[in-house]
């Protein structure tokens, strides 16, 4: 198997992961990046503390400068990066994976999560250990503007203005993740009230677990009852995805929020393009017919959609996960910023958002996964493979 998955490097730290072995991994990145500086940033996670340790050490040692953005959302570090002028990003994270599990994403200089091909040419690094570390070796910095540069970047690209006056309240659930450092400020200089709950960052997620899912909802959409808030809205362990909740208390699919979304965007950029991979619904076609536009599909991963968005320029991209991508702001997938946009799409319709979804077409999703060893995956895969020859991905 690669050492990259669909999003990253992850496994069980002092299991399937090492530091060691982020050591070596963090040394191929060297050698194919070839310069600095890199910024570094990581998750609540107690094993993204020591993993970005062992980054910005084997960076150093590798002749790489670096920075420490310290605890940000990966959004946060992707938008900082590219703003600040970073040659790359490296976020110490496992995203929504249980709290046992680290992992690292590694960001290029533009703020895309790096190519299939860039994470190939990284391996074949890796698998040779084709690097060398001589003097000088590269220094270390604190980097503390990546949490204002991401304020302004979200707030930037929304009518802060229109949201303001339409007084609107939100619920945030920050899932004891990384948005907690940073979303209920942005979305209070946007909100008449701001309603949070599992709010302190909490390596252990006691709140509801670091994967926003209907099933786990319940307090999201006990609190926008009882406060009587117009939108409700769950972030992930490091903050890229979001799960809306409208007024009634009622949880919205990715599918759904994401048709939302585009339906909105759409009606302002009609003949856009919108990216999502295969495994979305195909209400998103109907949706785009309205204003004729156009659906562009992708294998599946985050990665393979930011990087079509990035190469055609496209409006948006989404996955079926709650992932939305908004690309002027930055096609990468971003929880924060899909909060913003769901407030301006209420603010300027003028009508709550159940009834904004009961006028899309219907999406029907269903998803199940089983965990598995990765060799007992990598064998379950290639007998699909070799099933199924004309498959897509």
């Amino acid at each position: 198997m690669g050492l990259f998955g669909t999003n990253g490097v992850r496994g069980i730290l002092g299991g399937d992961l090492t530091l060691g072995g982020i050591h070596d991994i963090v040394m191929a990145i060297a050698a194919h990046v070839g310069r600095g500086p890199v910024l570094v940033g990581r998750d609540g996670r107690d094993t993204s503390a020591p993993i970005s340790s062992m980054v910005r050490s084997s960076l150093a040692y590798a002749g790489i400068d670096c920075a420490d953005a310290g605890l940000v959302p990966t959004p946060c570090l992707q938008l900082a990066v590219r703003e600040l002028g970073y040659a790359a990003g490296i976020m110490a994270t496992a995203s929504h994976n249980p709290p046992e599990y680290g992992g690292i994403k590694l960001v290029w200089g533009d703020g895309i999560e790096a190519s299939r091909e860039d994470e190939a040419a990284i391996e074949r690094i890796h698998a040779a250990r084709s690097w060398t570390a001589s003097p000088p070796w590269g220094t270390g910095s604190s980097e503390a503007r990546a949490l204002q540069a991401y304020r302004a970047g979200v707030c930037a690209r929304v009518d802060a203005g229109a949201i303001s006056r339409a007084g609107l309240r939100i619920v945030l659930d920050l899932g004891n993740g990384a948005q907690a450092a940073v979303a209920e400020g942005i979305m209070s200089g946007m909100c008449d009230g701001v309603t949070c709950i599992n709010s302190a960052i909490d390596a252990e997620f006691p709140g509801r677990g670091p994967e926003p899912k209907p099933d786990n909802l319940s307090g999201l959409s006990r609190a926008v009852r009882d406060s009587g808030a117009d939108i409700g809205v769950a972030f992930d362990g490091d903050g890229d995805r979001s799960m809306m909740c409208d007024e009634r208390g009622q949880i919205l699919s990715g599918d759904v929020s994401a048709l939302l979304l585009a339906d909105y965007l759409l009606s302002r950029n009609a003949g856009a393009e919108i990216v999502t991979p295969i495994n979305s619904g195909d209400a998103i076609e109907e949706v785009a017919s309205r204003t004729g536009s156009r659906v562009v599909r992708t294998g599946v991963g985050s990665v393979t959609v930011s990087r079509e968005m990035a190469r055609r320029g496209a409006l948006a991209g989404f996955e079926e996960n709650g992932g939305f991508m908004y690309g002027p702001h930055l096609p990468v997938r971003d929880g924060c910023m899909t909060a913003a946009l769901a407030l301006e799409s209420l603010a300027r319709s003028r009508r709550p958002l159940s009834s904004a979804v009961a006028a899309l077409p219907e999406s029907f999703t269903a998803k199940a996964s089983v965990r598995c060893p990765g060799g007992a995956a990598a064998r379950a895969l290639e007998s699909l493979a070799r099933a199924h020859p004309c498959a897509d991905t």
